[in-house]
């Protein structure tokens, strides 16, 4: 027995030692957007062109335009807007919602997410794989959290413009919005797995398909 204890520790030790991710060899990997990213991360730009400028980004600060379908603008904080965030495994978000606007349910493939309300009251909510919904309203100063994967929203509830700071546990969240997912791909899902999965006529999907610009 105790044999067979000592060869199944051997073998899942090169498993536990990569169990967590490696610590940085090096104080920075600010990406080189021009080239092409590996599985998990851009190459670096070379230290010696590496200035101040590279770790600061003021993106977040200009409220969106929120003139379209939903009355929401998403202005994203990531390695793709902020090189320096590459290899950090952090982000953030912008989220601008016009009064009844809506962030439309959708959800992040490889991030968590957390939210902090900086204006107005906002309806938010969250689904998980067992179809149970989680929903709050919220205030000015009041927190969310977004596990992994789940689909989720935030609507405009009040009278006046929404801001929300969300923040990720990836440089690239990713984000999988259901209704463009599903209505405005390209090429489209064709229209008799549409009706079939929503058991609805064809025409109700060419209309959604319409409104949604395909």
């Amino acid at each position: 027995m105790a044999a067979l204890l000592c060869m199944v520790v051997f073998l899942l030790a090169p498993f536990l030692s990569h169990a967590a991710d490696p610590d940085p060899l090096m104080d920075f990997c600010v990406a080189d957007l021009g080239s092409s990213p590996t599985f998990a991360n851009f190459p670096c730009k070379p230290a010696s062109n590496v200035t101040s400028e590279d770790f600061f980004f003021d993106g977040l600060m200009n409220e969106g335009n929120t003139s379209n379908l939903f009355g929401s603008r998403v202005t994203p904080g990531n390695v793709l807007t902020f090189p320096a965030l590459n290899m950090l495994g952090i982000s953030m978000n912008r989220v601008d919602l016009a009064p009844n606007g809506l962030n439309p349910p959708h959800s992040h493939p490889r991030a968590s997410e957390s939210g902090v309300v900086i204006k107005g009251r906002v309806l938010v909510g969250f689904v998980t794989t067992g179809n149970v919904f989680y929903s709050k309203v919220l205030g000015p100063g009041q927190m969310f959290v977004i596990p992994r994967g789940l689909v989720h929203f935030q609507k405009n509830v009040g009278e006046n413009k929404v801001v929300i700071l969300t923040a990720f546990n990836s440089q690239n969240a990713g984000a999988v919005v259901l209704s463009t997912t599903l209505f405005d791909t390209n090429p489209s899902i064709p229209g008799h797995v549409l009706t079939q999965n929503f058991q609805v006529d064809s025409s109700i999907i060419n209309g959604i398909q319409s409104n949604l610009g395909s």
